[in-house]
């Protein structure tokens, strides 16, 4: 069964729930259901086996658990005689063995269930009489891995929670980042250390904290498994949505990860990993979205960690807290000396402009570049995104630059490079292909300035480049023809300047600032001067503007022939109006 039309049977069990359920509550239903039947599909080899187990060990007087879990061949298991194809044998008693069933479970798939809040739609469903049917429905479909793979099941999962968040209103974005980005990203940041990992047994640590239903931590294993498939990738994250987070921990379940290494709750307020450090990372935090309900907590780590925590070097406005996570990730870089860290981030393009010199953006932007923090930024197509058709970049940031990297940053533009999807999905319009996969990841992995159809498509800058100056430029106040002198304290003596005239002048960092002084502002006003005490230092990334390529316009003659003729045609329908 393809991912298609597993999807189409899953949903239509929503025909079961029209009428008792509105359409945005169809969600709480199916996915766990379908959870619980991949779990029973995966257990099912090994279930006599299990329970001959469990009852051997009890018989001794042992804690099974261990000996059971290893018979299981999982991390988890099951030590109820009943399966989901069993408990549909008795429908007059649907609901207690199908709780007999959930509790038999290892704790942390009752936790899974617990996320769901599935007890309380169990209940829903017996009161409707439904329970049964749904619960027939879902035994008859086969979830087993040999039948629908880890990386079927997960396009399944976002499939699904996609449709829910479109019939309840909500951003189905902010639950999971298209595939084919998150294979960009894992390239962009897997890439220089292709040797690194080709390496027997190799174990590396990757960390999401915007997990949603782990598909970037999914893929990224799924790269190294074909690169290496003796390597180790121990994956980490956190997770806010509680249905999210209980796929996601599924999820790891399944494929034999430490469940323990998922955390719930805000990353931003609450960190589920305080002292741990990664090898990679990667995130798409919610875009445009306010930090208002974590304000306090966030302030006070600043105020009482600084530098030591999370957000010693600024804080950006309440309204966008995507450069908050930034921020984050660059807390959990393994130091230099132990090997360092390499992550992608997707960003809109508020965090490359916005905030003036000294504003909280502004001094994130000098922080990341001032040490070297930087790689790369690849501004992606408008229409890439489910909930968002607005232009994206991804930021590759490591403190274990190669050596032709460093002290450099590298912008690419790939925003030409995409292809129309079939069916449109939300706001999502455009696809990336493998060939623009490769073209991206080889621009990146050549890190050199190369031009396509004549447009620059990879440019190398200092870090330096991206800094600036931000002057005061005063003139006198006049009064009767004359600047007035001050006569008090520290202005005695001195002009004083007229607040209605002052301006301010941007000087990029590597420019002397007296003689773009002399020759920028003097010649025009000659009576300046700069108030040198105002002077701020500023950073931004004016991507756009560094793969702009002028087009002329066309000759004159050529716009008066057609203005000419688009005259003739209005007068000639206005002599058949009036004849």
């Amino acid at each position: 069964m393809n991912q298609q039309s597993l999807s189409a049977f899953i949903w239509s069990v929503a025909d079961l729930l029209r009428g008792d359920y509105k359409q945005s509550d169809y969600g709480r239903v199916i996915l766990p259901f379908t959870v619980l039947r991949r779990l029973d599909c995966v257990l099912e080899a090994t279930k006599p086996a299990v329970l001959a187990e469990y009852q051997a060990k009890q018989a001794m007087g042992i804690v099974p658990d261990p000996f059971v879990e290893r018979v299981a061949g999982q991390s988890f298991f099951n030590v109820s005689p009943l399966d989901m194809k069993t408990l549909i044998g008795d429908p007059d008693h649907i609901r207690e063995n199908l709780y007999s069933y959930l509790n038999a479970f290892s704790p942390a798939v009752r936790d899974i269930f617990e996320r769901f809040e599935f007890h309380a739609q169990i209940e829903r469903l017996a009161k409707a009489g439904l329970l049964y049917q749904v619960t027939e429905r879902f035994a008859q479909v086969d979830l087993h891995p040999d039948r629908v793979s880890n990386h079927q099941m997960g396009l399944v999962f976002e499939e699904l929670i996609r449709k829910f968040a479109e019939l309840s209103n909500e951003t189905a974005g902010e639950h999971f980042t298209p595939r084919e980005v998150i294979r960009l990203m894992v390239n962009l940041i897997f890439i220089e250390d292709d040797d690194v990992l080709s390496r027997p047994s190799v174990v590396r640590t990757i960390y999401d904290p915007t997990a949603g239903t782990g598909g970037m931590l999914s893929i990224a294993e799924e790269y190294l498994a074909e690169h290496n498939p003796k390597a180790r990738l121990s994956m980490y994250g956190q997770e806010l949505n509680p249905e999210s987070f209980a796929i996601c921990k599924a999820d790891m379940l399944i494929k034999g990860q430490d469940v323990s290494n998922i955390a719930f709750g805000n990353t931003l307020s609450e960190d589920g990993h305080p002292a741990t450090r990664f090898d990679y990372m990667l995130s798409n935090p919610p875009f445009g979205v306010e930090w208002k309900k974590v304000e306090k907590e966030v302030r006070r780590e600043r105020e009482t960690l600084g530098y030591t925590g999370r957000f010693g070097p600024g804080l950006p406005r309440v309204s966008d807290g995507s450069m908050l996570f930034l921020l984050h990730l660059i807390s959990k870089m393994r130091p230099a000396a132990e090997g360092g860290s390499r992550f992608g981030i997707v960003l809109n393009g508020s965090p490359l402009f916005t905030g003036g010199a000294e504003s909280g953006e502004s001094e994130i932007r000098r922080y990341v570049l001032e040490n070297d923090l930087l790689e790369a930024i690849v501004g992606l197509p408008t229409d890439m995104f489910y909930n968002t058709g607005i232009s994206t970049y991804v930021w590759v940031v490591s403190n274990r630059k190669p050596a032709h990297r460093k002290g450099r940053v590298q912008l690419i533009d790939a925003s030409g490079m995409w292809q129309k999807m079939r069916k449109s999905l939300g706001s999502k319009r455009k696809e990336l292909s493998d060939d623009h996969i490769d073209r991206i990841t080889r621009l990146f992995g050549q890190c050199v300035e190369a031009d396509e159809d004549g447009k620059p498509v990879s440019r190398i800058f200092r870090n330096s480049d991206f800094g600036y100056r931000t002057i005061t430029v005063e003139r006198p106040l006049m009064e009767d023809g004359k600047p007035v002198v001050g006569q008090k304290g520290k202005a005695k003596g001195k002009i004083q300047p007229d607040p209605k005239l002052r301006d301010t002048e941007n000087v990029p960092l590597d420019q002397d600032v007296e003689e773009y002084f002399r020759r920028e502002v003097l010649p025009h006003v000659p009576d300046a001067w700069i108030d040198h005490d105002k002077t701020k230092i500023g950073y931004e990334i004016p991507f756009n503007r560094h793969f702009y390529v002028f087009q002329p316009p066309r000759p004159l003659e050529a716009i008066d022939a057609d203005l000419k003729q688009v005259v003739g045609r209005i007068q000639a329908m206005l002599g058949e109006i009036a004849g």
